[in-house]
């Protein structure tokens, strides 16, 4: 077991100006390429700045990603895959090429900040790891030799699996089989003022626990004093899963005689859908750690260990992989699908604009592809009906008549209701056959409410969007389909809702 002593803490607040710049708090995203329908780096691009995302990690170093992230101002982190790390530890010359190639040739215009030579090469690629120490050293010489290296860092990102012992915190050590790798690492990072990666997934830590991790401590919800985990030979409080694995990283570091290296974690996140053996992984859970997380970093709240020192993150990940092997969870862990349309609006108010999903106001609420057509009915009802929505633009011969289907018309009707009700969350749901997009949804003559120019007067309405255990009373409904078409009908709405949920 190793005790840190308050002067490790003081040396890390003096090396303080040395390392300022990894210091500041900020909010990064992954963006993985394993989609079907990937979009186009300008595409990409236009996301990102969007969504003012100003930090991103490539898990290559990508041509036309960097070429279209030039003359953004976007700091990029590049990747060196495992499949090259290899030929890379083993000569100075394929290094150099490498940042040549993949580096030199695209700055200053495209700003690269940091280098993260292979992904958990110990536990993933445990034959390399005699090499990665060398790897980071000869892509570091590249650096130096073209006066780069005060600008862009090399790291190594590491699963925190390496870290046994991991609770209490300070009890932590790095496995020590890795020993000769890590000790020699770790001189290099502290001799070249660089930073500890680390991946922290409280989602696969909770998962693993077999119920002894409390959902709300893995997802940073407010926990009773009684229920937070006590460290007893610090006595530090822990309210999170993920404070408690950067300081085991933190005092596994100390035990090696390394306490001035600061940690960036450079993947977190939690997945919005799972299988049946995953049934934690939802929307709502991957909104909440999400959206914590974020306050978190940004709020300087450090962690029990170092507090107001904070460690910046990078979001795993932008889009959700649908090519991804493995279980459901693996290919949804995305904040956006590949037309760039959240899976979920992050609860970030009051938390700066990064990743806020919507920074103008321009969302809209949709009916989701997919969807139940008889779903979609009861819901469409339900918006005609009880949810007071003006659906008279619907009738035939008005403007949003067209196209005569339940998708269009419920796409109308759930974004008026969305707008009436100005957004709030859970008002874009109805029972899981809607979806919030950024993309405007009007079509010639039909301007959907909260279209630009748009000016609309709504019914103030107080009823809520319906879930499944909705008890509203009957509804008439004019916008019943049969083979496309929209009838005058009079049916109760809330049996159909009802019928559907059976």
């Amino acid at each position: 077991m190793s005790k840190e002593t308050s002067k490790s803490f003081s040396n890390l607040d003096m090396k303080r100006d040395k390392v300022v710049i990894y210091m500041d708090a900020f909010i990064g995203v992954n963006i993985g390429t394993d989609l079907s329908n990937m979009p186009s780096p300008t595409q990409v691009v236009a996301l990102l700045k969007a969504q003012q995302i100003r930090h991103v990690r490539l898990y290559d170093a990508d041509r036309a990603m960097l070429l279209a992230l030039a003359n953004t101002g976007i700091r990029v982190t590049v990747s060196v895959p495992n499949d090259q790390l290899l030929g890379i530890g083993q000569s100075n010359a394929t290094a150099a090429n490498w940042v040549a190639r993949n580096v030199l040739a695209h700055i200053p215009a495209t700003n690269i900040t940091a280098i993260a030579v292979g992904s958990e090469v110990l536990t993933t690629l445990p034959n390399a790891a005699p090499v990665l120490v060398s790897a980071l050293k000869f892509i570091h010489s590249a650096l130096v030799a073209a006066n780069l290296d005060s600008q862009i860092k090399v790291s190594t990102p590491h699963s925190s699996s390496i870290i046994l012992d991991s609770f209490p915190p300070s009890q932590a050590f790095f496995n020590r089989s890795w020993e000769p790798v890590m000790v020699p690492l770790l001189k290099f990072l502290q001799s070249t003022s660089s930073y500890l990666m680390l991946n922290v997934y409280p989602y696969y830590d909770y998962m693993q626990s077999n119920g002894v991790i409390p959902l709300d401590y893995a997802l940073f919800r407010p926990l009773p004093p009684n229920k937070e985990a006590v460290d007893a030979n610090t006595l530090l409080h822990y309210t999170n899963v993920f404070d408690a694995v950067v300081d085991a990283a933190f005092f596994a570091m100390s035990y090696l005689n390394c306490t001035n290296i600061p940690l960036v974690v450079l993947e977190s996140g939690w997945p919005s859908k799972g299988d049946s053996s995953e049934p934690d992984a939802t929307i709502d859970n991957a909104n909440t750690y999400n959206s914590n997380l974020i306050r978190h970093v940004l709020n300087n709240t450090g962690t029990p260990k170092h507090p107001g020192i904070a460690v910046s993150t990078y979001i795993y990940e932008l889009y959700n992989e649908d090519l991804r092997p493995g279980s459901v969870s693996e290919k949804n862990w995305g904040l956006f699908d590949e037309n760039g349309m959240p899976i979920y609006i992050l609860h970030l108010t009051g938390s700066g604009t990064v990743l806020a999903n919507d920074t103008t106001n321009q969302t809209y609420c949709v009916a989701r592809d997919g969807a139940d057509p008889k779903m979609l009915q009861a819901a469409l009802d339900w918006a005609c009906g009880p949810g007071k929505v003006d659906c008279s633009p619907l009738l035939q011969g008005q403007p949003c008549s067209e196209p005569d289907n339940v998708v269009a018309h419920a796409t109308y009707a759930f974004d008026a209701y969305y707008h009436q009700m100005a957004m709030g969350q859970g008002t874009c749901y109805f029972n899981g056959v809607a979806t919030i997009t950024t993309t405007d949804p009007s079509h010639g003559s039909c301007k959907f409410p909260g279209s630009a120019g748009r000016n609309n007067t709504f019914i103030n309405g107080t009823s809520l969007a319906p879930s499944s255990n909705s008890t509203s009373s009957g509804c008439q409904s004019q916008y019943f389909y049969s083979s496309g078409a929209l009838m005058s009908s009079m049916i109760i709405g809330i049996l159909v809702w009802s019928a559907v949920l059976l």
